[in-house]
């Protein structure tokens, strides 16, 4: 008799070239729209992430949030209320993760709202199939099938093969000089180093402001379903 059994499954290798940085934040709430605000109090403490082209800041969401996909109604005075998990976290370059680190400490004015930050946490990106973000910026009148031409083409231009691929809600992002168009965008099917890929890239302009970055998500299926009411 012969039996052999199946090897176990590899793991496989991720690039930490380009990591997140998350920290820990005293905060209650903050303006349900702070994209433009969050960046700016940024910026004013680390200038160099506007220069580093794989750099981002990832917006803040509450626990309410959908798993990204489903958000409250859309107000200049709505309020975010966050609860003692939410994070900032910021994806950089590894051989910057100590230049991020020293936000630590700082106290953030978010729209009038204090934003106390303490201390972080590194997190290698995860190379699941599954990639959600929740904005990539958009042309104002673009519909949603140009949109999705776009972006396929885009994930092709970076070497990943789009198999499945969903344009989700619309969303404005306000600043004091224009409103930014952006849509969700859900990539399936993906493997390891295409997922690490996109993660390291983003899609589209707007890294500063939340827009392009992916995140993992579970699954495409009940993400299809929601987005369909």
């Amino acid at each position: 008799m012969f039996w052999q059994e199946d090897a176990p499954p590899v793991a496989p290798e991720v690039a930490h070239d380009v990591v997140d940085v998350s920290f820990r934040i005293d905060c209650r709430m903050l303006p349900l729209d702070h994209a433009h605000a969050l960046s700016a109090a940024i910026l004013t403490q680390l200038p160099w992430l506007s220069d580093e082209e794989r750099a981002g800041i990832h917006v803040i969401h509450g626990a309410a949030s959908g798993n990204g996909w489903m958000r409250p109604e859309d107000s200049g005075q709505a309020l975010l209320h966050l609860s003692r998990r939410a994070r900032l976290t910021l994806r950089v370059p590894a051989h910057r993760i100590d230049d991020a680190a020293r936000l630590s400490g700082a106290t953030l004015d978010i729209a009038g709202h204090a934003l106390q930050v303490q201390l972080p946490s590194v997190r290698s990106l995860n190379p699941i199939e599954t990639l959600f973000a929740r904005y990539v910026i958009t042309a104002e009148n673009q519909d949603e099938l140009h949109f999705v031409e776009y972006a396929a083409d885009q994930l092709a231009g970076m070497g990943v093969r789009v198999r499945k691929l969903l344009c989700g809600i619309a969303h404005v992002i306000t600043t004091p000089t224009e409103n930014i168009f952006t849509r969700s965008v859900m990539v399936a099917g993906l493997n390891p180093e295409e997922s690490v890929r996109l993660q390291q890239q983003g899609l589209g302009p707007g890294r500063t402001i939340g827009c392009g970055l992916f995140i993992p998500h579970k699954g495409i299926e009940p993400v299809g379903s929601k987005a369909q009411h």
